[in-house]
């Protein structure tokens, strides 16, 4: 029996199907937004840099992926840190797709995970990142999305990593 389903050349699981800027799935044949590649290391100023460009185009799925591949490749004390961030890439894209429940619980999670662990790191800015007024973005957007109970514009409401 032949599986239909997608494989890469190690037999792992691939979707192949298209996405659009949220990581929605699209039917077969459509135009999507090109995927992130997987499994990228980058430096981490690269990283805050094409997460950043992501956010601001309101592809926060993506952006997400390139935290991911951070808190994958980076070194175990920094593991943390990129996992909230993409928790919190995460959050904005429940949010953006109308998850009006999950993504403030998940922007709140990536909160309380960047400030985890910034109060046991020396560094208070990581690579120019603002963890406290991420942080305050994150909780700021959990109770807009409550309290509107609509989805919300990613690109517009995008964080600064930066400040």
């Amino acid at each position: 029996m032949e599986s239909t389903r997608d494989r890469d050349s190690e037999g792992r699981a691939r979707n192949a199907r298209p996405r659009d800027g949220l990581g929605r799935p699209l039917p077969y044949g459509a135009d999507g937004v090109p995927r992130q590649p997987e499994g990228v290391v980058r430096a981490p100023g690269e990283t805050v840099a094409e997460a950043q460009r992501l956010l601001d185009e309101g592809k926060p799925f993506h952006a997400h992926e390139v935290f991911e591949d951070a808190w994958k490749s980076g070194p175990p004390e920094e593991r943390e840190l990129w996992r909230g961030l993409a928790q919190l890439a995460v959050g904005l894209t429940h949010c953006a797709r109308g998850n009006v429940a999950g993504g403030p619980r998940l922007l709140r999670r990536g909160a309380g995970a960047v400030e985890a662990w910034a109060a046991g790191a020396a560094e208070r800015r990581p690579y120019g990142i603002d963890l406290g007024s991420v942080a305050g973005w994150a909780r700021e957007l959990a109770g807009d999305v409550e309290r509107g109970g609509t989805a919300v514009d990613a690109a517009a409401r995008a964080p600064r990593l930066r400040g």
